[in-house]
């Protein structure tokens, strides 16, 4: 087998992510699930092979000098992946994550309507965040394709690498990828003040230097979305005033309550009906009362702020879990899941008692939502730069859940 017959394999399957590792089979994860398929196990020359045929020639020397590479290639006019190859103890491993060829809409993807005033916003700072493959990338593309289609303005996108590609509609839309168009986020932000955007998009807001570049644009009179790993609006807020130095955090707390407009935190859920995979959210809005809290540096007062500010678009996790279990979306094992998850994560900041939400009960914010994503956001899509084929791959059988026929 090639890796074009692998990668179609994948998207005929849902499958969000394909690893390729020496001494097993291919395996894909479909839905959150790990699925072996039922195939000889690869080598390491086999797989260093399938990559070389997919790579460019500097990206080989970079593979060979470093040991690993991030980069994205495209196949045919379906699909993209996202790449990550890497070497283990067993040699040369890569992991292809698929993004869709169609951006989702925001309605689409069921977004809430407050997704929608972060997106018409002329400036600050809107970050979402949430675990790896959460579907971050795809919020954030149906956020940046509403701006696209609706209004005449500069949007810049600085990621590594561009995974959804934008093309230019009543906007004009530029992408830069670390790497090839620029060395580091930080130089590329710097650069960007000087591009006249309106909009700016950060990959990732990996270190001080990014996310301080971040915050003086969004203070500057710029639009900026951005990425966190964190699971929970009120981390997002610690963890940005915890990159900076002691000194200079009371200077920090002020330009966050300055800019920051929202946190959107986001995991996904298993839906009920088997039919893939959702998302639930948590939103926090900077409202004057959330502004004057960060000042003040009452940080852990902000998930009061979150229980309270429905009519704003503000839902906690719990809320938006408990909605999708009253609507029969998640079953309550998931929910339970989900809320273990939630609780466990927000207990080093949060009193005891915080999170009171039971399954049985609670309140919901009424005019928020924690809307749902109508399929999942991590799994199948946008043009691309290399293309290596469409042919091959034939869907497979589950087999019982324990793996897929190649």
């Amino acid at each position: 087998m090639d890796i074009t017959q692998l990668l179609a394999f994948s998207m005929q399957n849902d499958a969000s992510d394909l690893h390729l590792s020496p001494k097993n089979p291919p395996i894909v994860r479909v839905y959150g699930e790990i699925k072996r398929v039922k195939s000889e196990p690869l080598e390491s020359e086999h797989i260093r092979a399938m990559l070389y045929s997919v790579m460019s020639e500097d990206e080989r020397a970079e593979y060979e000098r470093e040991m690993e590479i991030d980069f994205a290639i495209a196949f045919g006019d379906k699909a993209r992946f996202r790449v990550n190859a890497y070497t283990t103890r067993n040699g040369t491993t890569a992991v292809f994550r698929l993004i869709p060829s169609l951006i989702p809409t925001m309605e689409e993807l069921d977004l809430p309507p407050v997704m929608r005033y972060f997106a018409e916003l002329e400036k600050g700072l809107v970050l979402v965040t949430g675990p790896t493959g959460s579907g971050k990338s795809t919020t954030l593309a149906a956020m940046v394709n509403y701006i696209n289609q609706n209004s005449a303005k500069h949007i810049l996108t600085i990621e590594d690498p561009v995974e959804f590609f934008h093309t230019s509609q009543k906007s004009l839309v530029n992408h830069r990828e670390i790497g090839p168009d620029s060395k580091s986020f930080a130089r590329a932000l710097k650069s960007a003040l000087r591009e006249d955007p309106d909009v700016i998009m950060v990959g990732e807001m990996r270190d001080y230097e990014t996310i301080s570049l971040a915050l003086t644009a969004a203070e500057t009179g710029h639009l900026v979305f951005g990425t966190l790993h964190s699971n929970s609006a009120t981390k997002t807020v610690d963890r940005i005033i915890d990159v900076f130095p002691t000194g200079d955090k009371e200077m920090v707390r002020a330009m966050v309550a300055s800019s920051l407009q929202g946190v959107i935190a986001q995991i996904l859920v298993k839906r009920a009906d088997g039919a893939g995979r959702m998302a639930v959210h948590e939103i926090l809005v900077g409202t004057n009362a959330v502004r004057n809290l960060i000042r003040e540096n009452q940080i852990s007062q902000l998930f009061s702020m979150l229980q309270t500010g429905s009519r704003y678009g503000m839902v906690t996790m719990e809320e938006s879990v408990e909605m999708l279990l009253e609507e029969d979306l998640i079953t309550r094992n998931e929910a339970k899941r989900v809320l273990s998850q939630v609780k466990e994560d927000d207990s080093s900041s949060q009193a005891e008692g915080d999170v009171s939400m039971s399954l049985g009960g609670g309140t919901s914010g009424a005019d928020a939502g924690g809307r749902t994503m109508g399929r999942d956001p991590s799994s199948p899509d946008a043009n691309g730069k290399k293309q290596v084929g469409t042919s091959g791959g034939k869907a497979g059988d589950d087999d019982d859940g324990e793996g897929y026929s190649f």
